[in-house]
């Protein structure tokens, strides 16, 4: 019997392909708990309009993305921070603190996004890669200087 798979389900395939399972899996377990549609010409034609919506979101997002790339790319961030005598920092600049000094330019970016072996512990610039998903990256230059106190 061949079926249209309502969600992803392990060792058979994913959402919304198209497989061949036998009638007796089919009839007792996949249809009873809602897993499958049959692969009737009606549920073919509601098949390629889900694709369709699907492929139009991706599209969007994929636009969407490409546009917070190309801002945040080449993009220089000024952070200032406490430092003690010996030039070192107070405390070190997280992915945490990219994020927020982000937010703060309008950037919505999770710290998981952000690229970042180890905390910087240091005065100077740095560049920062950013993953934003669609396989696309943006890199932005991170400046720590001394926070002026008066």
């Amino acid at each position: 019997m061949k079926v249209i798979l309502l969600q992803d389900i392990e060792k058979l395939g994913k959402k919304y392909d198209l497989k061949h399972v036998a009638d007796g899996h089919a009839r007792n377990f996949l249809l009873p708990k809602n897993l499958v549609k049959p692969a009737t010409e009606e549920n073919l034609k509601w098949l390629e309009v889900q694709k369709e919506a699907i492929r139009q979101k991706s599209e969007e997002e994929l636009k969407k993305v490409q546009g917070i790339a190309s801002s945040l790319d080449g993009l220089e961030i000024i952070l200032p921070m406490k430092i003690g005598e010996k030039e070192q920092l107070f405390e070190a600049v997280t992915a945490q603190k990219i994020t927020e000094k982000l937010k703060e330019q309008g950037f919505e970016i999770k710290k998981t996004q952000i690229v970042l072996k180890d905390p910087i512990k240091e005065l100077g610039e740095f560049p920062i890669k950013i993953q934003l998903g669609h396989n696309l990256e943006a890199e932005i230059k991170l400046i720590i200087v001394e926070e002026k106190t008066e």
